[in-house]
């Protein structure tokens, strides 16, 4: 029976489909050493959270697999992996509309000041009628540029051309028929959608090419009423560059559920800014959507070290070696 370590916390119902199938170790990846010992003999691996590269995983010379319970994968060191000829898989279906929801959510936050106002009126400020000094911006009607048209963005694109009647522009490494086809989106070069842009949403994945991606260039070409919104991963954008845009008003706002260090750190100029939205990363945190991925990623484990798994896999290279 294949052993598999489990390094995340996961339901009894997941851990039980687990133990079904393999043999389970539970290790707390937070106690210096465990999950290097633990790896040792273990066949597969399923968690989140932690680094998988050579020094993790150098003694682990019987892994055969990798399961990721996310859809982003730029924890694990994919050339080390190839290398070794492990496979790594993820669960890139199952998180689709819930982070959708979350990243036109900060769309609608940013532009409509909601979380400002909010918070303004439990602080018991609202004695009167609010004036000019608080309105925000239309959504419906306005562009929406997406830099990453891929499963997510393209859900985002949906709502926005559907549900808004937004405009959507979007960069992408390929065309995407769909969208272009049932939402209008048109594909443009990434200084065309800055430019044209009312909200420039990130959807793209962590990779060398799009780290700081967005950066103080970019910045100055968008429009100074415009809003940045990174759903993806933090440090696609540049954090210091955009700090500074937000202080002297280059762009008019943004739009936050990632950055370059996580947690924020409290002394971050990003907490003290009426116009950023902060999230806790919560991209996909829904109790459905959560349940399903652990669910999702266990059956990829298993499917995987079985040799029966053809979907979710993230190196699919190393099946033809």
């Amino acid at each position: 029976m294949n052993k598999v370590v489990v390094y995340k916390p996961l339901p009894e119902e997941t851990i039980n489909y687990l133990r079904s199938h393999a043999e389970v170790t539970i290790v707390d990846p937070k106690q210096p050493g465990a999950l290097i010992e633990a790896l040792k003999d273990a066949n597969g691996a399923i968690g989140t959270g932690v680094k998988m590269n050579a020094e993790m995983l150098e003694g682990a010379r019987r892994i055969k697999v990798l399961s990721t319970v996310s859809v982003g994968f730029d924890a694990f060191d994919i050339d080390y992996l190839n290398r070794r000829g492990i496979v790594l898989t993820n669960t890139p279906d199952v998180l689709t509309e819930s982070t959708a929801d979350t990243a036109f959510s900060l769309v609608l936050l940013t532009a409509r000041r909601l979380a400002e106002l909010a918070a303004f009126v439990k602080a018991g400020k609202w004695t009167k009628k609010i004036g000019e000094d608080k309105f925000g911006v239309d959504v419906h009607h306005k562009t929406l540029g997406i830099v990453g048209l891929g499963r997510i963005g393209t859900a985002v694109a949906r709502r926005a051309s559907l549900g808004f009647a937004m405009n959507v522009l979007y960069v992408d490494r390929g065309v995407n028929e769909r969208a272009e086809r049932e939402y209008g989106a048109k594909k443009v070069h990434l200084d065309v959608l800055l430019g044209e842009s009312d909200f420039v949403l990130l959807q793209a994945p962590l990779t060398k090419e799009t780290k700081h991606l967005i950066s103080t260039a970019q910045l100055k070409a968008m429009k100074r009423s415009a809003f940045l919104i990174n759903a993806s991963r933090g440090p696609i954008v540049d954090e210091a560059a955009l700090i500074e845009a937000l202080k002297d008003g280059t762009i008019a706002g943004a739009g936050l559920d990632v950055y370059a260090e996580e947690p924020l750190s409290v002394g971050s100029p990003l907490l003290s800014m009426d116009n950023v939205v902060t999230l806790p990363h919560i991209g996909s945190a829904t109790h459905e959507t959560r349940q399903a991925m652990n669910r999702n990623a266990a059956e990829n484990l298993i499917g995987a070290l079985n040799g029966t798994l053809n979907e979710n896999i993230v190196n699919r290279e190393v099946l033809t070696r």
